[in-house]
């Protein structure tokens, strides 16, 4: 259990903060950016379930997907320590696999499309594709980070990620009347 008895503490009045780990790192650290835009995707589907929340299915999918989130965030703030006290939070490969049954459950009642999508057609439909795309460059970040020399990003979160923008979109499209109302990219249309 977290318990938070102070909301501020000063460390970052000099652009510095703490891993969970206790490092103190700059706040532009790639880590930190990581599961900062982690953060921002859950914010993003917190606003969409706004749209959303009538459907008790989808509904009940985001809200999974937000605690999976807080998960994932965990996992990102915490780097891989060989002489660490206590196992760290990681995402699990079954935390994707719910992901992949949820996008072909979706995906399932949809049908195929034919042309690109624009972002859109229904507020809830472009809320889910905002989190989409903050998904998508959250997924960057944490690409960038398992990059980074001395860094490590366990497999399961890099395909957390990927799966979840791809979700992200089956339901966006699932919320535009099962794509009966997704708005058709026309190529050239406006030259």
């Amino acid at each position: 259990m977290v318990t938070l008895n102070r909301i501020y503490t000063r460390t970052g009045d000099a652009g510095r903060t703490r891993l969970a780990s206790g490092a103190l790192v700059m706040k532009f650290d790639p880590r930190v950016t990581a599961y900062g835009e982690v953060d921002e995707t859950n914010a993003c589907i917190g606003l969409a379930r706004l749209h959303t929340s009538a459907d008790p299915l989808l509904d009940a999918i985001m809200a999974r997907i937000q605690n999976d989130l807080f998960d994932l965030g965990a996992d990102l703030a915490t780097p891989d320590r060989a002489d660490a006290g206590s196992p760290a939070l990681r995402i699990v490969d079954t935390q994707v696999e719910r992901l992949e049954h949820e996008i072909d459950r979706l995906n399932g009642e949809l049908s195929p499309l034919t042309s690109f999508i624009l972002p859109g057609g229904s507020p809830a439909a472009a809320a889910l594709h905002l989190a989409r795309t903050v998904c998508r460059r959250a997924e960057r970040a944490a690409v960038h980070l398992a990059q980074t020399e001395g860094e490590s990003v366990g497999q399961p979160a890099l395909k957390y990620l990927n799966r979840l923008s791809d979700l992200l979109f089956v339901a966006a499209r699932w919320v535009n009347d099962k794509g009966a109302s997704d708005v058709l990219w026309s190529p050239g249309a406006t030259r």
